[in-house]
């Protein structure tokens, strides 16, 4: 398989094969990336298409570090394309009020499929859906998270509290109807 430094630097000599080969080798990773945050396909499918255009007009820009160095900084386009879209699309709602509720235990996520997860996390609310994704996939800090939403700290914390709860009782609802 060509590695990403092989890839970057045809793709820098104007390869046009070169392209096509990074989105073969990125775009189903990076819908399925765009697809967490947005909800709608089509709305991710655009995002898609615009991340590659970010990718393809600013890779002279990027700086390779190794081999994983590209498929981070698409993947972080990605992240950033879809949050924007969001931000542009829906009015995304905050509180930072954080729940005080006793937290039930969590529960075994194992007997759900993979897909119907995916499908739970799709069916968050918006702003819930974006700081678990930020938190969970992109591994951000509430404090980072803050700053990529324009949001305080105690939001993003409850953003993710509220998500984790909600997909919780989802995902208790699924197990206790698999059961049956």
């Amino acid at each position: 398989m060509e590695t990403e430094k092989q890839l970057l630097y045809e793709i820098k000599k104007g390869e046009r094969g070169a392209q096509r080969r990074l989105y073969e080798r990125f775009a189903g990773y990076l819908m399925a990336v765009c697809l967490r945050y947005l909800a709608d396909r089509e709305a991710a499918e655009d995002v898609l298409q615009d991340c590659f255009v970010k990718i393809l007009t600013s890779v002279d820009h990027f700086e390779y570090r190794g081999e994983g160095s590209l498929k981070a900084w698409v993947t972080r386009l990605a992240v950033n394309e879809s949050i924007n879209s969001l931000r542009r699309k829906e009015r995304l709602l905050f509180t930072d009020q954080i729940p005080d509720e006793v937290e039930e235990e969590a529960p075994d996520v194992g007997k759900v499929p993979l897909e119907l997860l995916q499908r739970l996390i799709e069916e968050l609310p918006t702003g819930y859906r974006a700081v678990f994704n930020l938190y969970v996939f992109e591994q951000l800090s509430h404090k980072e998270i803050a700053n990529e939403l324009g949001i305080k700290e105690n939001s993003s914390a409850s953003q993710y509290l509220r998500a984790k709860k909600l997909l919780a009782r989802k995902i208790r609802e699924y197990i206790k109807q698999d059961i049956k």
